[in-house]
């Protein structure tokens, strides 16, 4: 019997993702292991590969390429574009945490396809996009989620300065943005990337409608999705603990990173 090859994880990113996948690989019981880590802050690399039982070695992107059969990207959507280009040019299939990048440059998909290279893009911190894909293959008529977190889960976001909102004095929930998720992802690339997952899963980022809001009464990032089409009517709601290395970033996307690099090496697949 011909098992799958065991997965050899070259970790593009050691922030607050990265770092719980790292730990996740070396816990848990499936074929794979981290041949290395890399990242464009030296010392964050440093830190994570002193970390782990296995010290993985720090490589330059080039080498941990060479080195493993799968990339994990844990960066943000606007650095993931290089990544996924060196990974799929140099033969090898690409974890995506950063789906955005995909909304944002849409050949990379193409440059995937004409390689014979496979992009795996998480669930991240959302649930329901087995059913939005089944759903998909029959006729859908509206796609809506609702992204709600509190005041810290955008501090430091440009698009919050740019409106002139101050984060401090807020005493009742705001709307910062309604509209396609195309743009949704440009003004808030480091906090909707769920959106871009659920727009490519269904009708797409020009027809998918987002809603980005903040609410000084939230206590964790909460993701509402609402989907009409043939098949009837589909909802959910996930409530998200943030993470605690960063308040940005839900702890059910790295878990999900987990879990799709788990599907990867597991013969045995279970969901669509």
């Amino acid at each position: 019997m011909n098992a799958l090859p065991k997965l050899r994880i070259g970790l593009v990113g050691c922030g607050a993702i990265g770092r719980v996948v790292a730990r996740g690989i070396e816990q848990e019981d499936f074929p794979a292991e981290l041949v290395g880590v890399t990242d464009a802050v030296q010392e964050l690399a440093d830190k994570l590969s002193a970390e782990l039982p296995s010290s993985p070695p720090v490589m330059t992107l080039p080498d941990l390429v060479a080195a493993s059969n799968l990339v994990m990207e844990a960066v943000t959507p606007q650095a993931a574009p290089a990544i996924v280009e060196a990974a799929i040019k140099g033969g090898r299939d690409i974890m995506m945490m950063s789906v955005g990048a995909l909304v944002m440059n849409p050949a990379l998909m193409d440059l995937a396809r004409e390689h014979g290279r496979v992009i795996h893009a998480s669930s991240g911190a959302i649930a329901g996009l087995d059913g939005v894909k089944s759903a998909a293959q029959g006729e859908l008529r509206s796609v809506t989620i609702t992204t709600r977190k509190p005041p810290n889960g955008f501090r430091g976001v440009e698009e919050i300065e740019r409106q002139g909102i101050d984060l401090d004095r807020l005493d009742h929930p705001h709307v910062l943005f309604e509209g396609p998720a195309r743009e949704a992802i440009k003004k808030f690339p480091a906090s909707v990337n769920v959106s871009s997952a659920l727009s490519l899963a269904g009708l797409g980022p020009d027809r998918t409608t987002v809603r980005v809001v903040v609410d000084p009464g939230a206590q964790q990032n909460v993701h509402e999705i609402q989907v009409e089409g043939d098949f009837g009517r589909l909802t959910t709601r996930t409530e998200n603990v943030p993470s605690p290395d960063n308040p940005k970033t839900s702890y059910l996307a790295a878990l999900s990173a987990l879990a799709t690099l788990r599907r990867i090496a597991d013969p045995v697949r279970i969901g669509t």
